[in-house]
């Protein structure tokens, strides 16, 4: 008798999701009111704070909406919970490039108090001396970051490269042009 209600579930989810694959809306409602509760649950165990959880489980459906036609055959709660995870790796990674850029914010900040008692002329002159001995490409990320005050995302997007490389390019940059100076 359950294996015969455990069929009538799947067959009743094959349709909800055979639905949001037209586009209705109504299907994606109860997709929504039947796993909305153990993916929260799932979010909220990994992250220890219901705020956050409550924003990846937003990312979530929003990104089931869009990848709902890319679903075929099988577990559809082991497809749905892959992207979960996705979903959270791509908040960690988030998470710990925010905390680089802090941490890089803090530094060039100490680089600009290490000059207090000094003239302001004398301090730009040690910066521009220390700039013109970095490598062209070091020293362009760091103008462009700092003084064009563009975003890691859109100089990574600028270089093609990953937002992880140039966050490193930048943080050995800051390292160098502060040895530079000293």
């Amino acid at each position: 008798m359950g294996k015969n209600i455990a069929m009538a579930e799947n067959n009743d989810i094959s349709g909800i999701i055979a639905g949001c694959k037209t586009g209705d809306c109504e299907s994606f409602s109860r997709l929504v009111d039947i796993y909305a509760g153990r993916c929260h649950g799932y979010f909220y165990r990994i992250t220890g704070n219901s705020d956050v959880s409550d924003d990846l489980l937003s990312r979530l459906f929003v990104r089931l909406v869009e990848k709902i036609g890319s679903y075929k055959d099988g577990s559809f709660e082991g497809w749905l919970f892959k992207i979960a995870s996705n979903i959270f790796y791509d908040y960690l990674r988030e998470k710990q490039r925010n905390e680089k850029a802090v941490k890089m914010r803090k530094e060039l900040l100490q680089l600009q108090r290490q000059g207090t008692g000094r003239s302001d002329c004398e301090r730009f002159d040690k910066l521009q001396i220390g700039l013109g001995k970095l490598d062209t490409d070091t020293r362009e990320l760091i103008m462009l970051r700092f003084y064009s005050q563009l975003s890691f995302k859109e100089l990574s997007g600028m270089r093609s490269e990953p937002i992880g490389t140039t966050l490193s390019k930048v943080h050995r940059g800051l390292k160098k042009l502060r040895e530079l100076m000293e």
